[in-house]
């Protein structure tokens, strides 16, 4: 039974599809047969099971929500920055800073439901009223943006106050603007500046509805702290350029930028069924050992994606250089030559007003060891957490047996498999690679099987 809400589905009024007992060997995949499905609609459904032992009670009620079916239902345009601002450098090595985006709105009181819908590419951060909406990180996951595009949907019905609003969003490069340009053994696409499609819809208890769009009279800033964010070669954040209160209501935009209204990337725009990435666990360092030149290395003791989230207090302007690698040289500094061109490499640059907190947005490292310059102090374990990332997969599968090595290498398979889940099953997580072979997964996905959850992979 499928109804149109709450109270009717309660009396089993199936108003938008009431399939009666079906007789018939399939148990699953009955296809749906009910009401045309409009879009941005909550739709609540129950089922029960016939079989030769009996009927089942009725399942506990649940709901989905459509998104933006037609392209007419779209009333927002893509917005972005179609240059090269004099900090940036599109080389071997690209750099381009990232973009920063806001529209304050009105809203009006008794709000019944709120939903963003975004595509941001080639990743975003989302913010309401200073709040980072949803613990999704590196969203959306990458595709091919000559097929599709990817659209994330938040309820943010809690976060919407009458009043006075602020709507605020962060594009980072991605895959979008690629880790390598102008390169001639370039192996990767790359499709344009970061941009964004943003719809924000907010309904009324009287029945009435606003949107908020993204489209020319959004404000933008390319100056803000992310410098520069690149997946091979890491994340420069100055935090002596912070926007102090940018993503809130008392902020004053007068002299941010306007956005240009750009081309719409090829690619369909489709939801994104595929499980985000979270930070899934955190991962304290075992030591840190200074190697002399006010160079020390930290040892996360476990090789894992993610990044390192790190606290300190210095002086204004000083810098923190964080250097990734998975294993030590004989002499203890880190080896590298296995990341080939991989700067792997993120900067944090200290505003200097107190305890500082930092990690990145828009990049990840494979890695156990980290190379730390310029850390003020005497740098300490409890200054550092590391914070393994990859999509949201449940650990459905275990093993052990009474092998000690066959154990060890059940974990560190494991270890590996997680690590390289990011949107996309990659080869590595560490060098200049980072690909989707699908001839890897051919041979791997049937044992990964037996671990993740992986029903929507």
């Amino acid at each position: 039974i499928i109804s149109s809400d709450k109270e009717k589905l309660a009396k089993n009024e199936g108003d938008i599809w009431n399939s009666g007992k079906t007789n018939s060997s399939e148990s699953v995949h009955v296809s749906y047969a009910g009401k045309t499905l409009v879009s941005s609609k909550q739709y609540f459904w129950k089922v029960k099971v016939f079989t030769n032992k009996g009927e089942s009670s009725w399942s506990n009620p649940a709901y989905w929500t459509t998104g933006l079916l037609n392209k007419t239902d779209w009333k927002a345009k893509w917005i972005g920055y179609d240059k090269a601002s004099p900090w940036d450098s599109i080389t071997q090595w690209s750099r381009l800073s990232a973009r920063y985006f806001r529209k304050q709105f009105q809203s009006s009181p008794e709000i019944k439901r709120a939903t963003v819908y975004i595509v941001g590419l080639g990743l975003y951060e989302l913010y309401i009223n200073g709040k980072k909406i949803g613990d999704h990180v590196l969203a959306p996951a990458p595709t091919d943006y000559r097929k599709s595009v990817l659209c994330n949907t938040y309820d943010v019905t809690k976060d919407i106050k009458p009043g006075d609003n602020v709507i605020a969003t962060v594009l980072g490069n991605g895959r979008f603007f690629t880790m390598r340009q102008n390169y001639k053994t370039q192996k990767h696409n790359t499709f344009g500046n970061p941009k964004m499609l943003l719809q924000l819809e907010i309904e009324y208890s009287n029945g009435t509805k606003k949107i908020i769009a993204s489209d020319e009279a959004w404000k933008l800033n390319v100056d803000g702290p992310i410098r520069t964010n690149n997946e091979y070669d890491g994340e420069e954040y100055d935090a002596t350029k912070e926007f102090t209160g940018w993503n809130n209501t008392s902020f004053d935009d007068a002299n941010w930028l306007k956005p240009q209204l750009v081309q719409a990337p090829a690619g369909k725009i489709e939801a994104q069924m595929s499980e985000p990435m979270k930070v899934m666990r955190t991962i304290s360092p075992v030591s840190i050992k200074s190697i002399g030149q006010g160079k020390y290395i930290l040892d996360m003791g476990q090789n894992f994606s993610g990044w390192i989230k790190m606290r300190m207090q210095g002086s204004k302007g000083q810098s923190v250089k964080l250097r990734f690698a998975e294993s030590l040289q004989v002499n203890g500094e880190l080896y590298v030559a296995n990341l080939r061109d991989a700067k792997v490499t993120d900067i944090y640059i200290m505003k200097g007003d107190g305890m500082e907190e930092w990690h990145p947005s828009f990049v990840y490292h494979g890695f156990r060891f980290v190379e730390v310059t310029g850390y003020p102090g005497t740098p300490s374990i409890n200054d550092f957490e590391g914070q393994f990332v990859y999509d949201d997969l449940k650990t459905t599968g275990s093993f052990q047996c009474s092998d000690s090595i066959i154990n060890k290498i059940y974990k560190n398979a494991w270890w590996g498999i997680a690590s390289d889940y990011k949107g996309m099953p990659i080869d590595c997580p560490q060098r200049n690679e980072r690909q989707p072979w699908l001839g890897d997964r051919a041979t791997g996905s049937g044992g990964e099987a037996f671990l993740l959850d992986r029903k929507s992979v």
